[in-house]
């Protein structure tokens, strides 16, 4: 009866009792409801989970439809946990993927931890994920170590010689301290610190390039790893090069700047000197100028000296005798300072 009416149907005639426009909105409204029931029940994923033993209730996966989860985000990490033989909760998975988490790549960093034996829990994955690291890079570079190369590291020796080194550090990620410990740039310039005292406590340039092993191993003796995300392997020097004269050129520099101090100072003393030269010049002046007021006065003091009697005319002829003669030898002295000049 059922397969006469149905075929009715699709012949194109109407429902018994109903007229053909009903009809049509009977179809149309019996078509709308079975695509929102495909949709809230996902059927397919339900029989791909089912057909691969990791059977997922119907009511869950209408769970995820209410809580805003798409189901194949859940529906296929746990496929693909089952099948590599891990046994992860979907209320877990649900609440990961609730905290803004990527389930698929949490179950491949355990998927990929479980074949190389390394212990990881969905826990701590889904944590390590949470932080804003890619766990399956970590759990990867854990399994196939991970090669770092350093910039040109330059130092200077003891004697001057400025080396410029360049390292490959090898890392494998530390899955516990993978939340909250450092990244390469701390390992990068840990190790560069380390370079830079090594080559600074060596006493000469020649040691560092017949050694150079000497600076990974003291560099590596250092735990450099310690609050990374890190374990350092290796430090390999890969090359090291000979710079400038580092400590010739500073020498150079600071006696330059000795001499410029040094000609300041005696600019200095210069000006000093010139400054003195003219106060003794003005004070011989000063003297000269005292003299002839003192010469002035000498006329003067004898007129007086003859007027009261203490002063006779003989004397008064021989002091003008010896004045007359004071004067020629001054006049002497004076031509043989010119015809010195």
């Amino acid at each position: 009866m059922g397969s006469l009416l149905f075929s009715h149907i699709l012949a194109g005639g109407p429902l018994p009792g109903l007229d053909l426009g009903l009809t049509v909105l009977v179809i149309i409204f019996a078509v709308i409801g079975f695509l929102v029931f495909l949709w809230i029940i996902p059927v397919r994923l339900w029989i791909a989970a089912w057909s691969s033993r990791a059977p997922i209730g119907i009511v869950q996966l209408i769970g995820m439809r209410l809580r805003r989860i798409p189901p194949h985000k859940i529906v296929n990490p746990r496929i693909m946990a089952v099948k590599a033989g891990l046994d992860i909760k979907v209320d877990n998975m649900e609440a990961h993927v609730l905290a803004g988490g990527n389930i698929e790549t949490v179950i491949l960093a355990l998927i990929s931890a479980d074949k190389a034996n390394i212990e990881l829990s969905f826990e701590r994955a889904a944590a390590i994920d949470l932080a804003g690291r890619n766990v399956f890079e970590a759990v990867q570079m854990s399994v196939i170590p991970k090669v770092i190369t350093t910039p040109k590291i330059a130092a200077v020796a003891k004697d001057g010689i400025q080396l410029m080194a360049i390292c490959r550090i090898t890392v494998r990620t530390n899955i516990e301290r993978l939340v909250g410990g450092a990244g390469e740039e701390t390992v990068v310039a840990r190790v560069g610190e380390g370079i830079v005292s090594t080559i600074g406590s060596s006493g000469d340039y020649k040691q560092v390039l017949e050694n150079p092993d000497r600076i990974s191993k003291n560099v590596l003796s250092k735990g450099l790893d310690a609050g990374t995300a890190f374990e350092i392997l290796s430090i390999d020097i890969a090359d090291v090069d000979v710079g400038a004269n580092i400590g010739a050129k500073l020498n150079t520099e600071k006696a330059e700047a000795d001499k410029m101090i040094a000609q300041a100072q005696a600019e200095s003393r210069r000006a000093l000197a010139v400054a003195a030269e003219q106060e003794m010049k003005a004070n011989v002046e000063e003297m000269r100028a005292r003299l002839v007021e003192a010469e002035s006065k000498v006329p003067i003091a004898m007129a007086d000296a003859l007027r009261k009697g203490n002063l006779g005319v003989i004397d008064y002829y021989q002091l003008k005798n010896v004045m007359a003669d004071t004067i020629m030898r001054q006049s002497i002295s004076s031509m043989g300072d010119d015809e010195k000049k």
